[in-house]
């Protein structure tokens, strides 16, 4: 229904613009000059107008419903289960929705009938509502359009206006959003530290990990959530990401800048670029099925224990991964280094690799630097490469040649686990607030050199 009547304001959206259009170029006749506002911008604006008012009521109406359903049905619960959680009551919730539409729901007893048989006829009224009120309010805003089509209207002010709103919308929901994920971390990360006595040194300098251990007696174990094994391995294999990425990826985007005939870079660069197409998951079964076995075999022949799962292949797949991100934006930074400097290199009697040296990396430092950050939080942010080459036990090793887990992997177990939301929450969230810290520092610090070499060459 929702997507029927988002198709419909659409609708009324293009015909308010060609009626609206239509309208003022019979009113402006043969005397277009004495319009304020060309033809175009009276349907335009018809067209915004139609769509912003249809859509606000279609998204207002879904929440307002949603919300009401909910509370309703939430509130029968606690009358009938009034010692039950807030996530049992959310289990049932979601059951009664799937029984209401004839999906598949983990339970099904008199209660959850009751609420789906409750939801529906909610549901079928708000259906109506929802129909009623868009369409109504389409209709509305269409005829207000067309009404104030004339020669005098300011269909470009206004239209240009609508247009700053919706931009500023757009640009207040992206700021809110952060602010929203930032302030959830926070609140989860303080209610963690609450749990454990405020024992941050605990979980920044421990060396155990196992917050869930001791759960099931309704207490976490202060001494089991040191994150250091975590924090290391993560280093450990994106630091062989970097080492693996960084040089093989600036490397290629210097040669096919700078060396590479147009016909070889036509070729290359593209099939560099497929790279970064290819499904992370992907890389995790070529890691576990061809990359492991093969150091492993290579280990045992110079007697150099390697183990199926170990940083030194999740780091060396997941480099290869991030190849074609530090070689593109690279690429395209060394292209954008004006002409004027290497032809004053040249000038001077350097040869193209001093000038490469000496004057096309420094003045493309900012944008290289931008690369290899970029590949430094992909690197970071990757859980699939580590699941299946890297391993999933938190152990504490210097040793590249081990099995080591990271902290994206441990949020996904936390988070995916038997246990319940509201107790994996506090660690997993705990692990994003820091992994979020560390590289919020790594960008302030990239965009100082940046910035400092940015003001040698503007």
């Amino acid at each position: 229904m929702t997507s029927i009547l988002a198709a419909l304001v659409f609708v009324a959206g293009f015909a308010a613009y060609f009626v609206g259009r239509q309208r003022a170029t019979a009113l402006a006749g043969a005397n277009p000059a004495e319009m304020h506002s060309r033809p175009s911008y009276h349907g335009f604006f018809g067209f915004l107008i139609v769509v912003i008012c249809g859509f606000g009521a279609l998204i207002l109406v879904n929440l307002v419903s949603s919300y009401q359903m909910n509370s309703a049905m939430m509130s029968t619960i606690a009358e009938r289960l009034p010692s039950s959680s807030n996530i049992e009551r959310q289990l049932i919730v979601s059951d009664a929705r799937a029984l209401a539409v004839g999906a598949v729901a983990s339970a099904s007893d008199d209660l959850r009938q009751e609420l789906a048989a409750s939801f529906a006829r909610m549901a079928n009224i708000w259906a109506w509502v929802r129909v009623l009120g868009v369409l109504g309010l389409v209709a509305m805003a269409f005829l207000y359009a067309q009404n104030k089509v004339s020669l005098t209207w300011r269909a470009r002010n206004q239209s240009e206006f609508l247009v700053q709103i919706v931009l500023g919308v757009m640009a207040t929901i992206a700021v809110l959003t952060t602010v929203g994920i930032v302030l959830s971390l926070i609140f989860e990360t303080l209610s963690f530290f609450s749990k454990i006595d405020w024992r941050i040194d605990k979980f920044l300098f421990g060396t155990t990990w196992s917050p869930l251990s001791g759960v099931h007696s309704g207490e976490m174990d202060a001494d089991k959530v040191g994150a250091i094994p975590l924090f290391a391995g993560t280093l450990m294999i994106t630091m062989i990401a970097m080492v693996v990425a960084v040089p093989i990826g600036l490397f290629a985007a210097i040669y096919l800048s700078d060396f590479a005939s147009p016909r070889f870079r036509a070729i290359a660069k593209p099939m560099l670029e497929i790279l970064a197409g290819i499904p992370t998951v992907v890389y995790g079964f070529f890691a576990a099925i061809t990359v492991a076995p093969l150091f492993r075999g290579a280990g045992d022949s110079i007697g150099i224990p390697i183990a199926s799962e170990s940083a030194l292949v999740a780091g060396m797949v997941m480099g290869i991964m991030i190849i074609p991100f530090i070689s593109s934006l690279s690429d395209d930074v060394i292209n954008a280094v004006p002409q004027a400097l290497r032809d004053g290199s040249y000038g001077l009697g350097a040869t193209r690799a001093e000038t490469i040296t000496k004057v096309v990396l420094p003045a493309a430092l900012p944008g290289i630097v931008s690369a290899a950050l970029l590949g430094f939080s992909r690197a970071v942010g990757e859980t699939m490469i580590v699941v299946m080459a890297a391993g999933q036990g938190a152990n504490l090793t210097a040793n590249p040649f081990e099995a080591v887990t990271t902290v994206t992997v441990q949020i996904v177990m936390l988070i995916t686990g038997d246990t319940e939301a509201e107790t994996a929450a506090g660690p997993a969230f705990t692990l994003g607030f820091t992994l979020f810290c560390v590289t919020l520092l790594m960008n302030v610090a990239a965009q100082r050199i940046v910035a400092r070499y940015r003001e040698m060459y503007d």
